[in-house]
């Protein structure tokens, strides 16, 4: 592996996307060094500095793998060989079931130009609308609730250091001191309102600046808004000459939050009433301040009106829409927003728009150059695509990219189950995850550091991903095997270039006149260094800040939502007395399939854990460092205990990043929200037992 002198790229992991440089190491090897950005400035995680060892992993792949049997191993081909056999079991199965019984699965964690020609091809090449992919599970319900409320979705719709300048900024569900650290950077001046069940890094920052930490119980989020906003309103501190000139609705959503005064909001959240108060106040009266949402707010089956309870707070006091204050959303995977813009998600084509719109079908036919009525309609969400394979009328294939929904789906047992069903299943990947070693077939791909492409970080900041090193022989990227796939279904060749600089220019005129417009994106003006943030209707146009002059809606208004608080999907009772909520922490990421076969971070946190106050320990009869059964009502889960006096008695943490026996999302729910499709991460019903013995290697 030869690696030149420092190339600047950006990191593989979050969607902060900080710059670094990747440059030869200690012996030879690449290593990563931080580079000057605006939403790093110049700071890595420990994540990011180790990101360059999997490069030169041992436990690459680097050959296709092929089985024709799932109890036997896999065996070694060449491409030619896996993408025929690929190709002839998809033709098959059409020929014989539908284009629906083949689907395709994919992330947020591609780049804008494999999700797009990964949308492209799914519903050309094979003309299915079983496609989703990852980002379901990540941002779907902020998205919604953007969307209805400001007509448009781009997690900040301002750039991130804008954050810095303000007095006080509310974190809902968001925990960036350990999944997002260089982000602290930009809120060490405002005083911080963290809003999380667990005494989490955030929420220990915010105390020790003089910030504040509300501690609502699991699944009472949207009581919590409401009661801010009953608060705010008691006191005298909306805007109301803003909310008469750049919102509706606002009195629709008021018949809903008239019932949560501070002191009916403590009954519920548990968070006491001069809290409620206090913190009303400090937002309110603040010279600038934020509120910004994360999975803790998104991740339920009421995600959506949710999110739209913190926007509706954050109207209620003119923050959208003005320099200096706002509402955000933190996006979490590393192209989460461009990854649900162009394509791969089920619902959509190129340019945020709806599959079912008759004009973007039209426009989106003409650029593939076929007729609209050739496009398939909306297919199913992630979780309703993951339970339809292997039945009678469901997928019976499936091709994965970049996603490992063995580990990352809820109910994961379940999904598991419905994994081993399908009649093919097919993992582009560059290590052999759960999901993979579930398969069929397992075609090698390359990495962040070994393609082109580009990128949208969380602020609708368009970025450029270089090649830094070659891919080990062997060794495709997705763009390749994609079109090699399309061309052998019987595609024309030009129709799925695997040139990334191709599919970009094609994306942008694909999105051009859409909400989310790339036409004048290019990666000439990116390698220039240029700040382009979309809408990019033109190659001299950047919208850094959005809704200044009107909000995305005809009217130019913003729409308060009616919403209330209603309780999570399920309930505990004696049998399952507990509440578990899930999360990430600072050395690994989503399922771990990179993280923990990185020596340094799978060494800091090798195993997984449940966090629990030491009395809910006790009552269990469970001891510190000892393994404990989580049980829900769907599976079970192996945990070494963590006591925590800061911990709610009745919620046990749990991180999600472990395969197995000690996969998390064994227990979670995967009850889905209405509008979003999301499902129900952050609230599972549970007990917990002791676990006998040692737990498997």
């Amino acid at each position: 592996m030869s690696t030149p002198a420092a190339t600047r790229t950006h990191c593989p992991y979050c969607a902060l996307q900080c710059a670094m440089h990747v440059e030869t190491g200690p012996g030879g090897a690449p290593a990563t060094r931080p580079a000057e950005f605006p939403t790093n400035r110049g700071g890595l995680c420990r994540k990011g500095w180790t990101a360059a060892e999997l490069l030169g992993s041992a436990q690459r792949l680097t050959r296709p793998l092929l089985r024709t049997d799932r109890d036997s191993a896999f065996a070694e081909a060449d491409w030619d060989t896996a993408l025929d056999f690929v190709a002839e079991r998809l033709m098959r199965l059409r020929e014989q079931r539908g284009p629906d019984s083949v689907a395709v699965f994919g992330s947020g964690g591609l780049t804008n130009e494999k999700s797009y020609l990964l949308g492209k091809f799914a519903r050309l090449a094979l003309g299915t609308s079983r496609i989703d992919y990852n980002g379901r599970f990540c941002m779907s319900s902020a998205a919604a609730a953007g969307n209805r409320a400001f007509g448009l979705d781009r997690g900040l719709p301002f750039p991130l250091p804008d954050v810095g300048g303000a007095e006080v900024v509310l974190l809902a569900g968001a925990n960036p001191a350990e999944t997002m650290p260089p982000l602290m950077g930009h809120l060490a001046g405002p005083r911080l309102i963290a809003v999380d069940p667990r005494r989490s890094a955030t929420a220990e920052s915010a105390l020790e600046r003089g910030g504040m930490h509300l501690a609502p119980r699991p699944g009472t989020d949207p009581a919590l808004a409401l009661g801010l906003l009953h608060a705010a309103r008691t006191e005298g501190l909306l805007d109301t000459a803003y909310i008469a000139a750049r919102t509706s609705g606002f009195e629709a959503a008021w018949r809903h939050a008239a019932a949560f005064w501070p002191e009916q909001t403590e009954q519920v959240t548990g968070v006491p009433a001069e809290q409620v108060r206090a913190a009303a106040r400090l937002l309110a009266t603040a010279n600038g301040a934020y509120v910004l949402t994360g999975r803790g707010a998104e991740q339920h089956a009421k995600g959506t009106d949710t999110v739209a309870a913190w926007i509706n707070l954050a109207l209620a006091l003119g923050l959208p829409g003005r320099e200096g204050s706002g509402y955000g959303c933190i996006t979490g995977q590393g192209n989460g927003q461009g990854g649900r813009e162009h394509g791969q998600k089920a619902d959509q084509l190129p340019g945020y728009r709806r599959i079912d719109d008759p004009a973007a079908r039209a426009h989106v036919a003409g650029i593939w150059g076929v007729e609209a009525a050739d496009l398939p309609g909306a297919g199913l969400s992630a979780v309703e695509l993951l339970d339809a394979l292997g039945s009678e009328t469901g997928p019976r294939a499936l091709l994965v990219f970049g996603s490992n929904p063995a580990v990352s789906a809820p109910d994961a047992e379940h999904v598991r189950n419905r994994l081993s069903s399908v009649d093919l299943l097919v993992t582009c990947d560059f290590v052999m995850s759960e999901t993979a070693a579930m398969g069929d077939v397992v075609l090698p791909v390359a990495q962040w550091a070994e393609e082109e492409g580009t990128m949208t970080n969380l602020e609708g900041r368009l970025l450029r991903r270089r090649a830094v090193l070659a891919p080990p022989a062997g060794v495709r990227t997705d763009l390749e095997v994609i079109s090699g796939l399309a061309r052998r279904i019987g595609q024309p060749e030009h129709r799925f270039p695997a040139d990334a600089g191709t599919v970009l220019d094609e994306l942008g005129r694909a999105s051009g006149g859409g909400a989310a417009d790339y036409s004048g994106v290019s990666a000439e003006r990116l390698e220039a260094g240029e700040e382009v943030f979309w809408p990019v209707p033109d190659p001299a146009a950047s919208t850094p800040r959005m809704f200044l002059d009107a909000f995305a809606h005809p009217d130019g208004r913003a729409r308060f939502a009616a919403v209330g608080h209603r309780p999570p999907a399920e309930e505990t009772d004696a049998d399952f007395p507990l509440i578990a909520t899930t999360g990430r922490l600072m050395g690994h990421y989503q399922s771990g399939a990179q993280t923990r076969r990185i020596a340094e971070l799978a060494a800091a946190e090798p195993e997984a854990y449940v966090e629990v106050h030491p009395e809910t320990a006790a009552r269990a009869g469970l001891a510190e460092e000892q393994w404990a059964h989580v049980v829900s009502r769907r599976g079970t889960t192996l945990a070494r205990v963590r006591r925590r006096a800061d911990a709610r008695p009745d919620t046990v943490f749990l991180p999600f990043h472990y395969g197995g026996a000690q996969a998390a999302n064994n227990l979670t729910n995967a009850a889905l929200d209405p509008l979003s499709r999301m499902p129900e991460f952050k609230f599972a019903a549970v007990r917990l037992e002791k676990a006998d013995g040692a737990p498997p290697a």
